[in-house]
């Protein structure tokens, strides 16, 4: 539990399941705390009125917003 003078900083990733192409309205979705499916129907209203251009920036928020990392990773310290 995190106390009153602790601030918890949010992540933008894109997970590794709730996905259905690459993972962006589903990470952008968890980010903000709404429905991964409000975020996808209000990226596909904005690239059919934008002519395609939600398209690119789909591609470009899939190559910078990085994966979920996987939780059975350990984490390995050298000291």
């Amino acid at each position: 539990m995190v106390s009153p003078n602790e601030s918890v900083m949010k992540r933008l990733y894109r997970p590794r399941t709730e996905r259905l192409i690459g993972g962006v309205c589903s990470g952008i979705g968890h980010y903000f705390d709404t429905d991964p499916n409000l975020i996808r129907i209000i990226w596909v209203v904005l690239t059919l009125l934008s002519i395609g251009v939600g398209v690119v920036a789909y591609l470009i928020a899939w190559l910078i917003i990085p994966e979920e990392e996987d939780e059975r990773a350990e984490v390995i310290s050298v000291t």
